[in-house]
């Protein structure tokens, strides 16, 4: 199977995928679903449609045509994938199988369910990868390594994984910044980038920047769409958590009944809280970036203002050449091979 092989079976997928009907959307989402109850429905869709814009032809042709077609000699990967939101390891399985490598996958029991579906629905297309694709429980056969956790998991990947050439992410997260100049409707698509799966994916927000003296008043009506995430039962019992230990703790924050915004340095917030940050001057805030650029996936602004930046709503979009962490996961598969 050669490179135009592996392409072509990968934009049948990408087909395949945006013609799903509703009922078998319905059908797989239940399944994911029922060993993970974070992936619902209009999750799991969102996902989906996702993947299949990453493998829109021209997109993917034009992306695939920047690297060496084959590897001088195929290699073993062994990638462990996360599963905080539906089909997150599917990128490193594009990479790994249109790169011409043989994909070890352990994929995490969060999101087992749609990634050995969506590899099954490969080799329905193109049976020649059912003997490059296997899910394991331990990867030492493999002799490459991709690896993505938290802070804390990535020692452990260091320790295990660190005699052989290996690519380790770390937690990240992403930032919002506001100038206090949005309109209602631009503040609205922020809510995507914040409420999309829950808050659980490294390019959801999870800290604004705003200006000093910024009224909150504006962002939280224009939020009011979103409400329904209190639908589900485990974002309802964080955010009636988190308000409390705010409301025993007497921490300032601002609420609209189902988001809590409370001033703090950390990055990460909980579900259903989202921290932000002052600047006083554009120079100000460029150094607070800074500061920070090695735990951001990714920047939203309004229509994309600052360099770099995604527009808000954008966040959950991200094209093929976006890479987690931002290092060139195809540039580490030439490496390899």
């Amino acid at each position: 199977m050669n490179h135009s092989d592996r392409l072509a079976a990968f934009v049948a997928l990408g087909q395949r995928l945006r013609h799903l009907s509703a009922d078998e959307l319905t059908t797989l989402a239940s399944r994911a679903r029922n060993t993970n109850n974070w992936f619902d429905e209009p999750n799991v869709t969102a996902a989906v449609r996702g993947v299949a814009q990453l493998l829109a032809e021209d997109t993917l042709r034009t992306w695939a045509g920047r690297y060496a077609p084959e590897p001088a000699q195929p290699r073993r990967v062994g990638v462990v994938m996360a599963g905080n939101i539906p089909l997150v390891g599917f990128h490193d399985l594009l990479c790994v199988l249109l790169s011409g490598h043989h994909l070890l996958a352990k994929p995490s029991a969060d999101d087992k369910v749609l990634m050995t579906w969506i590899a099954q629905e490969l080799t329905t297309l193109e049976p020649r990868f059912a003997e490059r694709i296997a899910f394991v429980e331990r990867l030492n056969e493999a002799d490459a390594f991709i690896a993505t956790g938290s802070n804390n998991t990535a020692r452990y990947f260091e320790y295990y994984f660190g005699k052989k050439p290996n690519l380790i992410r770390r937690s990240r997260t992403s930032l919002a910044i506001l100038t206090g100049e949005e309109t209602p409707d631009t503040l609205a698509a922020l809510g995507r980038d914040i409420f999309q799966y829950y808050g659980l994916g490294c390019r959801n927000v999870s800290k604004l920047y705003v200006p000093a003296g910024y009224s909150f008043t504006p962002l939280l009506d224009a939020l009011e769409p979103w409400h329904t995430v209190l639908q589900h039962n485990r974002y309802q019992n964080n955010y009636d958590y988190n308000k409390s230990l705010l409301l025993v703790n007497r921490v300032p924050h601002f609420d609209n009944g189902f988001l809590l915004v409370t001033e703090g340095g950390a990055l990460v917030s909980a579900i259903s809280v989202l921290h932000y940050g002052t600047y006083s001057s554009e120079v100000d805030l460029m150094d607070q970036l800074t500061d920070v650029a090695e735990q951001i996936q990714c920047i939203v602004s309004d229509e994309g203002r600052y360099a770099g930046s995604f527009a808000f709503g954008q966040a959950q979009s991200p094209k093929v050449t976006d890479y987690a962490d931002g290092t060139d996961t195809m540039a580490f598969m030439a490496e390899i091979g």
